[in-house]
This record gives C-alpha cells, structure tokens and sequence, in this order.
C-alpha cells in the first residue's frame, strides 16, 4: 500500500512541477483607475489625519487656557495611531501576501 502511494506522489509531483511555474503578478486591465481612486483616497486620508492633529493641538491650547478638562490628548494620539494604521496599509498588504 505505501508503494502506490508513493508511487502516485511521485506522479503528482512530477505533473505539478511541470505545469506549474512561479507565476509574476500583472496587473488587470484598466486597474490604472482604480489606483488613481486609491491614491486619492490615500491623500485624502493623509489629509484629514493632518488637520485633527491640527485641530486637537489647537483644542489642546485652548483647554490648558481656559483651565477646563483634558480631552485633546486622546484625540491627538487616536489621530496619530490612525495615521500609522493608514499609511502603513500597503506594507501590511504586503507582508500578508507575500
């Protein structure tokens, strides 16, 4: 019994190293759109993570003026870390992938 199937793995890895070889990714067609719809999301992204941080150091200032209750260092930090999540998508695709 261990003889046919050794003999029938030898058979599927000889078909299976013939046919298959290590096929490069290419791209569909038109995906020229599509990746000009994700850098514009991308920059958008960028974008809004640019203007809470901005937003929030300026809440920031203003608590620490008027004396009231701290909240902005939290909206600085969750901006922040959603900035490295966002940014760092495409290496996290990667490393997933590949």
């Amino acid at each position: 019994m261990s003889m046919i199937l050794a003999a029938v793995h030898d058979a599927y890895g000889t078909i299976l190293g013939q046919g298959v070889g290590n096929p490069t990714p290419e791209a569909p067609p038109a995906s020229e759109k599509l990746l000009k719809l994700v850098r514009y999301f991308t920059w958008f992204v960028l974008l809004s993570g640019i203007m809470g941080i901005t937003y929030a150091g300026g809440k920031f200032a203003w608590e620490k003026w008027t004396g009231g209750g701290l909240e902005s260092p939290k909206m600085v930090a969750g901006a922040m870390i959603g900035g490295i999540i966002a940014t760092s998508a495409g290496t996290i695709m990667n490393a997933v992938i590949t």
